[in-house]
């Protein structure tokens, strides 16, 4: 495996195909790409009971 390489890919596909044992340092995952759902961030109240405000953070769709 090259050092310092960024792939861009699947990371199973690239992990089977390129890794050795104890040679990763670093493996960032996004959440998945087109899931067509809307996130949003969820409050509590001062209590810490679940409250029913919320905002949307993002919404994973392509445009």
């Amino acid at each position: 495996m090259d050092t310092n390489v960024l792939y861009y890919s699947d990371n199973l596909e690239i992990l089977r195909k390129y890794s050795t044992d104890s040679s990763i340092d670093l493996i960032y995952l996004d959440p998945p790409f087109n899931s067509k759902a809307t996130y949003n961030v969820l409050f509590k109240e001062p209590t810490g009971e679940p409250s029913q405000a919320q905002i949307t953070a993002f919404e994973d769709t392509w445009h």
